[in-house]
């Protein structure tokens, strides 16, 4: 093995481990939603606050971040974005001590930030580590290793974030004050316990990035890019599909514990021994069991199918999109989840659980083949549209701000309805680009 072949294998390894790493901390938060809920005693619509300050960063940082990786290189950009998000995770340790929401959101801000500055660099990058014939095959690694972070991430939500019982302002007037301090100490602690390590783990990467030797590859970008783009019909649809598609998966995934809890699924569950066996045994790799857990942990341990339907979509979508129009392939998945959710909306119980969680599975394909589909022919002004989608990545905080809104004056079945516009939508910018008429 030649010595270039060597280090791009290396800079490889690193690199996927960004991937995993930004997969899991997005889905963490959504775990911090449903507990954030009860801390503060918000509607659903501020609750979802936490998300609208996460993929807002999205927006704002997006294309200033691929104009100072310009300037100061990959390496450089993949270090400064490593240790915005340390500074975002560490910021809950004084969020949780002062039970402060703003201070939550600016922490989320910040994270999201660092993790922005990491999709602009990491994405191209692991591209360009090695041949032009194997970087599909290496970004689709890179990717399933982020669905393997998202997959984890609500089992450790879940037992780790999820598994004591948060008490009620009237229940904590109630408390002496020793035992007040007590409660708040601990409350702070299910919190800051996770994301300090998280906070030190990033800051170790962040370490080793700056030491390690990274190939310098940078491309300049043409001038008047972003004008040519924004008359661009394909990529403004594109970025709309971006924008719904995101937006319409952190809808579902934020709220999946609050559903389940709303159809009372903790005592159906409790009670049917397979799902006490599936939980459990999920639980038990972390030397856990459900006998005396919150509820919202019991519920929340199943979110993990949601996002493991992600990973496993993805290797499927990843051959079916080598034999089938791509377009074709996300009309199809868009079908099939706009068939989940109405098979959730109409029953109750188990059913309208394991529908909903179904979701997951056709969400898998739709950011990259969108993303794909998008990209299509705009040649030396790929950089650019990359920055312009990702900015469509904001759809995560207005969307789920509409959809939180809507529970709280509708409920949940009718919420739904929201999500099933957005795939709708996928689903006419799949068929459309198979039918090549955009």
């Amino acid at each position: 093995m030649s010595t270039t072949n060597k280090s791009y294998k290396t800079a490889f390894i690193f690199l996927t481990t960004l991937f995993f790493l930004w997969g899991f901390i997005t889905v963490l938060v959504d775990s911090l939603v449903p507990r954030l809920k009860d801390v503060f005693e918000m509607s659903y619509a501020k609750t979802v606050l936490v998300q609208f300050a996460f993929f807002t960063a999205f927006f704002i940082v997006s294309v200033p971040a691929g104009k100072l990786l310009s300037k100061i290189g990959y390496k450089k950009g993949i270090v400064l974005g490593l240790t915005i998000m340390a500074i975002g995770c560490w910021l809950f340790y004084p969020a949780s001590a002062y039970r402060s929401f703003l201070l939550f959101l600016t922490g989320y801000f910040t994270l999201a930030g660092g993790i922005t500055v990491l999709q602009v660099a990491a994405n191209p990058y692991v591209a360009l580590l090695g041949s032009e014939d194997g970087a599909s095959s290496r970004l689709n690694l890179s990717q399933a290793f982020n669905s393997l972070g998202t997959t984890i991430a609500p089992i450790v939500g879940a037992l780790f974030l999820l598994s004591d019982t948060v008490k009620t302002s009237e229940e904590i007037e109630q408390l002496s004050e020793s035992a007040k301090l007590d409660y708040y100490a601990a409350e702070a602690a299910t919190v800051q316990t996770p994301f300090l390590f998280i906070a030190g783990f990033i800051g170790v990467l962040a370490l080793v990035f700056s030491f390690i030797k990274l190939p310098k590859v940078m491309e300049e970008s043409p001038k008047g890019g972003y004008l040519s783009l924004l008359k661009n019909k394909v990529m403004l649809l594109g970025a709309l599909g971006i924008f719904v598609y995101v937006g319409a998966e952190v809808s579902i995934g934020s709220f999946l514990v609050n559903y389940f809890q709303d159809m009372d699924l903790a005592v159906i569950i409790s009670q049917n021994e397979t799902m006490m066996n599936i939980a459990n045994t999920i639980a038990s790799v972390f030397n856990k069991t459900f006998s005396n857990s919150d509820p919202k942990s019991l519920l929340g341990i199943f979110v993990i199918f949601y996002w493991g339907g992600a990973m496993i979509g993805r290797f499927i979508g990843a051959y079916l999109t080598k034999i089938i129009s791509p377009g074709k392939v996300l009309a199809i998945f868009a079908i099939l989840a706009l068939v989940m959710i109405v098979i959730s909306i109409a029953t109750t119980g188990l059913i309208s659980m394991w529908s909903i969680l179904a979701v997951g599975l056709f969400n898998s394909i739709m950011f990259p083949t969108i993303f794909t589909l998008s990209l299509e022919g705009l040649g030396d002004l790929k950089a650019q549209a990359s920055g312009l989608l990702c900015m469509a990545i904001v759809g995560g905080a207005i969307v789920p701000f509409v959809f939180g809104g809507l529970i709280d004056n509708f409920g949940f079945k009718t919420a739904f309805i929201l999500t099933l516009l957005c795939y709708a939508y996928i689903w006419y910018f799949g068929q459309t680009k198979a039918n090549s008429k955009i």
